[in-house]
């Protein structure tokens, strides 16, 4: 069934048809990620989390992406349209791979972001039970 309910919806509808985690590969993971953070101890995992907090932040490099690309052709622009222009089909290829590859990215930007953001919270909650 599509929903634009996301990716939490769906999780939801899984859980409430299945009795256990161990029926639920994402729950599994999620348990097993969280035993082996509960193996180490407090001082790596604080360490941990100061790299994934890092990490969290430092994947900024899509936002430069998505920008950057725009103005070097607004700066250039003159002798782009001439050489450009001249044949539609390199424009074309051109913007087609552009957009292509700036989806592409920003869909792992994302992806990234989330699975920093996953990490951090179950390491917090590892280190606030402590």
């Amino acid at each position: 069934m599509f929903t634009f309910r996301g990716d939490a919806h769906k999780i939801y509808l899984m859980v409430k048809k299945q009795k256990g985690i161990d029926s639920n590969k994402e729950l599994k993971e999620t348990a097993e990620i969280k035993s082996f953070y509960e193996t180490l101890d407090s001082k790596t995992l604080q360490l941990i989390y100061y790299r994934m907090i890092k990490e969290q932040n430092g994947t900024g490099i899509i936002p430069i992406f998505v920008t950057a690309i725009p103005w070097l052709l607004f700066l250039f622009s003159n002798k782009i349209q001439e050489f450009l222009f001249e044949n539609m089909l390199i424009w074309t290829i051109f913007v087609s791979l552009y957009l292509i590859i700036l989806t592409i990215s920003a869909i792992f930007h994302f992806k990234e972001k989330a699975w920093a953001a996953f990490h951090i919270e179950i390491i917090k909650d590892i280190l606030d039970e402590r």
